[in-house]
This record gives structure tokens, C-alpha cells and sequence, in this order.
């Protein structure tokens, strides 16, 4: 999804990393391998970038510029598309199962900001430290996450589902990211981990309260990603 910007702006400056946020690292390459990406491309089974950084849904960016300061933390990002993606022609499929259906006509309607962050990017590529967009630390630190005790404990009840998980002791995981979507209810990416590994459209199961759609619906499809916080930084 992002090769097409790593060939515009590598030759200015710019390096891409992409790091999939999968506890399952299969299905993650199932994706990347076909691919073959022209850039760093992760794979982040323990989803420490949510821990460490403060990501809660994809597809999210960090800014960090040639010295290894943040400028700008984790906001959600799209590149540059030269048309609508695949899934939204399957969404209407009549043939496609009725859940997965459901789930792709909900997200049709999820806002997207493509051409705004497009343009902070190659402003900043192309200006640096004097862009509009790169922030000075204290703002990183106002406009990032909140990284409280309820999402420190998300984390660990995440972290402990995961290593039960792993190790084989499958039925014991889910009790606690069930603990860490009540603890961070806005993480999607601790839900859509537990979500997809009890059914791949990630519908309704009885090892969970609620699914993607019903979340999704509470809040509005409008609402999945917030929107992007574009104001100049406090010292430029």
C-alpha cells in the first residue's frame, strides 16, 4: 500500500517502515509475501508499537526525523490511491458470506483523510524541521495517546493472552483480552487480534461481548478513525 509513496519521496529523504500488528505472524505474511515490498516491512506479534507508542488502530503513522525524535506521533494515515481498494467492489458481492458482507458495506461509510496527510507528508519531506507539521516535543507528548494506568494494565492483559496463546494454552487467552478491551475500549487492534482469531470476519462469537460491526455501529462508521490533527505546532 505504500510503495507507490516510498518511490516518490525515498529519493528526497524519506524512509518507509511498515510493521503489521498481528499475533498471528502467518496471516501477516500472507499479505506481505505476494507483495514483496520495496521497503522495511515488520512484523510485530506482541504489538509493542501500541504499548511503546501509543497505536490503536491501523493504518496508523509516526513521524521520526533524521536524528530519532518523534515529530509527530501516532495519527492514523493512508497514502496516495489510484483507485477505490478491491474490497470495496466485494462489498457488493451478492455472493460473499452475509457477515463479511455486512462488514465491508459498514466500512464504506469510515472516513478517510488520504489527500490532508499526503500533503503534511510531502511538506514536511520537502521542508523538515521548518514544516507546519513537524511538532515540537511537548506538543508530541499533548497530542499522543492517553497512557494512563488503564492502558498500562490493557497492555499487560494483553501481553499475558498473548504469551498464553502462544505457549498453547489457547482457551486461557481469551478471558484476558476480553480484560484489556474493557481496560482500552477505543484499541482496535487489541479487539481486532482477538476478534479475528475467533472468526476470521471477526463477527460475533461467544468468547467475546461484541464484534467489529457492533462496535463500529455504536460509534459510527464516521467515527472509526479520529480526525487528523493538522494545526501548525505551538512554536512554529
Amino acid at each position: 500500500m505504500w510503495q507507490k509513496t516510498r518511490d516518490e519521496l525515498h529519493s528526497k529523504g524519506l524512509e518507509i517502515v511498515t510493521i503489521a500488528l498481528d499475533v498471528d505472524p502467518d496471516a501477516a505474511r500472507a499479505w506481505l509475501e505476494p507483495v514483496n515490498p520495496n521497503h522495511p516491512s515488520l512484523i510485530d506479534g506482541a504489538l509493542v508499537v501500541d504499548e511503546m507508542l501509543g497505536v490503536i488502530n491501523v493504518p496508523n503513522s509516526i513521524w521520526i526525523d533524521e536524528n530519532g525524535m518523534i515529530v509527530r506521533p501516532a495519527e492514523p494515515a493512508w497514502p496516495d490511491r489510484d483507485a477505490p481498494p478491491d474490497w470495496q467492489k466485494l462489498a457488493d458481492d451478492p455472493s460473499i458470506p452475509a457477515q463479511l458482507k455486512e462488514t465491508l458495506q459498514l466500512a464504506k461509510g469510515i472516513r478517510t483523510q488520504s489527500k490532508e496527510y499526503m500533503t503534511a507528508l510531502r511538506d514536511w519531506v520537502e521542508k523538515g524541521a521548518k514544516s507546519q507539521y513537524a511538532l515540537p516535543p511537548r506538543d508530541v507528548i499533548e497530542r499522543s495517546g492517553k497512557r494512563g494506568k488503564p492502558e498500562a494494565e490493557a497492555a499487560a492483559q494483553f501481553e499475558l493472552g498473548n504469551y498464553l496463546w502462544q505457549s498453547g494454552k489457547r482457551e486461557l487467552a481469551p478471558p484476558h483480552w476480553r480484560e484489556a478491551h474493557r481496560l482500552q475500549p477505543d484499541n482496535w487492534t487489541y479487539k481486532r487480534n482477538a476478534w479475528a482469531l475467533a472468526d476470521p470476519f471477526q463477527g460475533p462469537t461467544a468468547q467475546y461481548d461484541s464484534c467489529w460491526v457492533n462496535d463500529v455501529r455504536k460509534i459510527g462508521a464516521e467515527n472509526y478513525y479520529p480526525a487528523l490533527d493538522l494545526r501548525p505546532g505551538s512554536a512554529k
